[in-house]
């Protein structure tokens, strides 16, 4: 049986980190994004920063790792992303606001292809809900594609409960929820 540890992530982290938000947004490293967070990931104050990340490793080799912040501070974590994506896209593409205040947010989780199917997702996403719940946090919020019900499956096995719908990025997303008392 394979040892799962999650750990705070460390600048070091960064392109893993850019690698799970390239694959949560449908992405791979070639694209030109891959840049746009990479730089965010090695950054102290941005959205994708790896103060706001939790690494899984599997028997010592990084497997994964899962950002979120408190959906209140959406807005000052994001506003890095748009200067680089005008840089390195050369456009910048309306992004619907997916969190809210009073809501603790997990923003992008991927685990590395070799690492899927042992239990390394659900380990990041019950450490990063346990970490959120701990700092009083009352609901801890995500979307997931409509088109993914594998993902649906893990996240309402896990406790998450369906409360509506959001479009992002030009997608239908259902956005689910987590309480403390529904773990």
């Amino acid at each position: 049986m394979p040892k799962i540890t999650i750990r705070q992530a460390e600048r070091d982290d960064a392109t893993l980190i850019a690698e799970v938000v390239c694959m949560a947004v449908g992405y791979d490293t070639s694209h030109p994004i891959y840049h746009v967070f990479h730089t965010l990931a090695a950054s102290d104050k941005a959205q994708y920063s790896y103060r706001n990340a939790l690494v899984a490793e599997v028997d010592g080799v990084v497997a994964g790792a899962i950002v979120g912040y408190d959906g209140a501070r959406l807005a000052e974590l994001r506003e890095p992303i748009f200067e680089l994506l005008e840089t390195h896209l050369g456009t910048i593409p309306h992004i619907e606001d997916e969190t809210e205040a009073g809501e603790f947010y997990l923003d992008s989780l991927g685990v590395l292809p070799r690492f899927r199917g042992m239990g390394v997702g659900s380990r990041l996403l019950e450490a990063l809900s346990t970490r959120a719940f701990a700092a009083g946090h009352a609901r801890v919020g995500l979307i997931v594609d409509v088109d993914n019900p594998d993902a649906e499956r893990l996240y309402t096995e896990l406790g998450f409960v369906r409360v509506g719908a959001k479009r992002f990025l030009g997608h239908d997303m259902w956005h689910l929820i987590l309480r403390p008392q529904s773990r």
